[in-house]
């Protein structure tokens, strides 16, 4: 091995190596390490980021960046810190396929209509009062609402209450920016107007996963908004059985006229851990970000414990160790690039099979605050 290597050190091969560079040429026999490694080593980090800094950043920003200003939406997003370098799209990265971000609408205002080929989704955390027009569609948003956004559909938001609203927002961004393929088009009325009833959407599926007939056909948004109350039920339906030893009770956001996940690139899925509850640690091919919905615990992330409350987000790379401890009752809402791992073919998962399935914790995250 210590020949081979000084082979490839040789003066003579790296005089070869920048020779061919000249030509936008490049040397497979240096590059085989970095390019195929033997397991995932992303370059995103697990991450926390406490609802106290956001929130109050959120705040400040009110007063500075405004719809009329050209702002479109005031949104504060989660930059992962080890994507930093990865230009142009790791600005905006919060895992090496998806954005997040938070984002704030005040009473009275208007977040202009407009359509890209992102696939974009939403998780209502607080207030009540305003709305989302997608595709012709007046959809009103309550907390804990799941509600998607296909890529290509225009949509925009209008809040008629009188507080605050807050969501998380997350899209297909840096995926979609990473294939070349990113088209974005402003609405040539600021907001498009409904075309249909109100919630028509969400009306037609009041029973629940029992679905229409007219939906027998696959289509891309059957439905468009998910409702608190029945992702809660599902969640008590569950809880009267043994939860799963990593997940807890878990339910999958789906798309009713075809049984795939309700958007395209990203799945969404809502966690209820009950007081107590410690997970078994395991590791998978694609990387998840979750927001506290409820509760307090911390998650323990290749060695290192995060500890989360009401209101936290954090990250868990791809192919991490991880493990859930809830201190209390809690709820936790999480979206993955699930459907792009298995739709290549590189979803993988693996079992943490030393210490009883339990990591060592060898260090606590010490969050940034302001």
């Amino acid at each position: 091995m210590a020949e081979k290597n000084s082979f490839f050190e040789s003066q003579m091969v790296q005089d070869f190596n920048k020779e061919i560079e000249k030509f936008h040429l490049g040397p497979l026999w240096n590059a085989i390490p970095d390019l195929m490694h033997k397991q995932p080593t992303p370059q995103a980090q697990a991450y926390l980021w406490k609802w106290d800094t956001i929130y109050r950043k959120l705040m400040e920003a009110r007063e500075i960046f405004t719809p009329e200003r050209g702002g479109e939406r005031r949104a504060i997003y989660f930059q992962n810190p080890g994507l930093l370098q990865r230009q142009p799209w790791g600005w905006a990265s919060t895992t090496q396929t998806l954005y997040a971000a938070v984002q704030l609408i005040l009473p009275g205002e208007t977040a202009p209509s407009h359509r890209h080929t992102q696939s974009a989704m939403r998780f209502i955390m607080e207030g009540k009062g305003a709305y989302t027009i997608v595709d012709g569609e007046r959809i009103y948003m309550d907390e804990g609402d799941y509600l998607i956004t296909p890529g290509g559909l225009w949509h925009g938001h209008r809040h008629d209450g009188d507080e605050p609203m807050i969501w998380m927002d997350c899209l297909d961004i840096p995926f979609v920016y990473s294939t070349g393929g990113t088209f974005f088009e402003g609405y040539p009325d600021n907001l498009q107007q409904p075309e249909i009833p109100d919630n028509y959407k969400m009306n037609r599926y009041q029973g629940g996963m029992v679905r229409p007939i007219s939906d027998r056909k696959s289509s891309i948004a059957p439905l468009s908004s998910y409702k608190w109350n029945q992702t809660d039920a599902a969640l008590k339906g569950l809880s009267q059985y043994d939860p799963d030893p990593f997940d807890g009770y878990a339910v999958e956001f789906i798309n009713p006229s075809n049984g795939q996940t309700a958007n395209y690139n990203m799945a969404a899925w809502m966690q209820r851990l009950p007081s107590g509850f410690h997970s078994k640690a395991h590791r998978h091919t694609n990387a998840v970000i979750y927001q506290v919905h409820k509760g307090s615990g911390y998650t323990v992330i290749d060695g290192v414990k995060f500890n989360w409350s009401k209101g936290d987000f954090f990250v868990v790379p791809n192919w991490a160790l991880h493990e859930h401890v809830a201190l209390e009752d809690s709820d936790l809402f999480s979206v993955s690039d699930l459907p792009i791992m298995e739709r290549q073919n590189l979803q993988r998962e693996e079992v943490y099979d030393k210490n009883d399935g339990y990591q060592e914790v060898k260090s606590e995250f010490e969050p940034l605050l302001p």
